[in-house]
């Protein structure tokens, strides 16, 4: 069956409800830490006030702004080498155009929203390795 002919599927209907949160001002390797403890691959940083943004901190900003350049995990905050602001997906999103903003973006995950609340986060991974879509 062609994928044109599959009924829609949301970002809603995929996305992982684990959401795990940290401040900017705490260090890396208390980052880092979470992301062990919670067994997350990234985190959301909690916005200042609610007109900010929200911020995202992953594995990967660990390894290039802590691991490559030498850095000490200790001294390194959150907020020195986060993603701000992230693209948000909305949860009604076609996953197709999810993947495709995703791609586009050269991001691998993105926070999800509805009525401008965090819902969850969806992976380019997942849509391949954790669901049966296609």
């Amino acid at each position: 069956m062609a994928l044109s002919n599959r009924p829609i599927i949301r970002v809603r209907d995929i996305m992982s409800k684990t959401l795990v949160a940290i401040n900017g001002m705490a260090t890396a390797k208390e980052a880092a830490d979470t992301m062990r403890a919670k067994q997350v691959s990234s985190l959301i940083v909690e916005k200042r006030h609610e007109d900010d943004a929200w911020g995202l901190i992953a594995v990967q900003d660990l390894i290039e702004g802590v691991i490559i350049p030498g850095r000490s995990f200790e001294e390194v905050h959150v907020y020195e080498i986060m993603t701000k602001p992230v693209i948000m997906v909305p949860a009604e999103m076609d996953i197709r155009y999810a993947a495709r903003l995703l791609h586009r973006a050269g991001i691998r995950r993105a926070p999800v929203e509805e009525n401008r609340e965090l819902m969850g986060m969806i992976a380019l991974r997942s849509l391949i390795l954790d669901h049966d879509l296609f």
